[in-house]
């Protein structure tokens, strides 16, 4: 069975196969420079990606897609790991075919034992030790075996090997608690806000929180509002560290446009918008204060 896998460390998915402008070159090549393509942006270009919709998400290596178009040197990409409400089988957008590679054998990320990285980001050198990619954190692929301090994985054009320091072994991710989720966002502290962002290179908002609790086996959808309406309701009042927490306009009674995380201690941990980086910040006096609508629980209480 033929299998469509991410090919770089983090391919961005555009909203159309016309999306990328030319200072965006960098990101819609293989090899991908992702530290050029967002140090060649400015604060303008970066609000570019939102304001005029350009990019939808992004994926990790190794991660899968189902291809339901092509158009020239673009795929029309479904992402079954990112649930939507823009459609019933994943979130929907634009990648470069250099970016996707077909894999014929069996490409097994469910039965068999997976290497996940649990650095901020970590080198995969291909086995010859020619070259190298640097994986962001939350990359999984399957493992082979360890040898030596190093882990062996297969990789969609071979085996690659990472340092063992960098990754967790594992058959089906250990759950975290809330303190587990905001234990996992510190470690991104003044990370640069990306419109869209999936990885460790840069989170959104919703990025942001879908990616810490999938660190600790919750996979949640997607986007802001998807978030808002799935979960375990909570009143504010009741709030504990780890659950999210949702913003709309118009005082909290309009359209939900942002989600962040409670830090405890009256805190939100959270990526905030173009511009700024992942900070935490006291709720009170702030606009968040007026616009918080609601609170949704993902985790579930862990043993020590």
């Amino acid at each position: 069975m033929v299998k469509w896998i991410v090919n770089v460390p983090v391919a961005t998915v555009w909203t159309s196969f016309d999306s990328p402008r030319e200072i965006d070159h960098a990101a819609v090549t293989n090899p991908v420079s992702l530290d050029a393509w967002l140090d060649g942006l400015t604060y303008e270009t970066r609000l570019g990606l939102c304001d005029q919709n350009l990019v939808q998400t992004q994926l990790l290596y190794g991660e899968e897609v189902v291809v339901a178009e092509e158009n020239g040197d673009w795929a029309h990409v479904i992402i079954p790991s990112q649930s939507t409400s823009k459609g019933d089988r994943g979130y929907p957008g634009w990648v470069p075919k250099t970016q996707l590679v077909e894999v014929v054998d069996d490409w097994n990320m469910t039965d068999a034992p997976i290497a996940i990285v649990t650095s901020r980001k970590a080198k995969l050198f291909k086995e010859n030790h020619q070259s190298s990619l640097e994986l962001s954190y939350l990359t999984a692929l399957p493992f082979l075996y360890e040898q030596e301090g190093k882990s062996f994985v297969k990789t969609p054009d071979g085996t690659g090997v990472l340092d063992s320091k960098d990754v967790v072994i594992t058959d089906s991710p250990a759950r975290g608690n809330g303190h587990a989720i905001v234990s996992a966002g510190e470690q991104f502290l003044h990370l640069p806000y990306l419109w869209g962002g999936m990885s460790s290179y840069g989170y959104d908002c919703s990025g942001f929180s879908y990616s810490m609790c999938k660190a600790n086996g919750y996979v949640i959808p997607r986007d802001a509002h998807d978030q808002a309406a799935a979960g375990k309701k909570v009143e504010v009042a009741e709030i504990e560290p780890g659950d999210l927490l949702f913003f709309a306009y118009e005082k909290g009674k309009g359209r939900i446009h942002h989600v962040g995380i409670y830090y405890g201690d009256g805190k939100l941990l959270h990526s905030p918008n173009t511009g700024k980086t992942v900070e935490i910040i006291p709720l009170e006096g702030t606009i968040y204060e007026q616009e918080l609508c609601a609170a949704r629980r993902y985790w579930v209480e862990t043993e020590a």
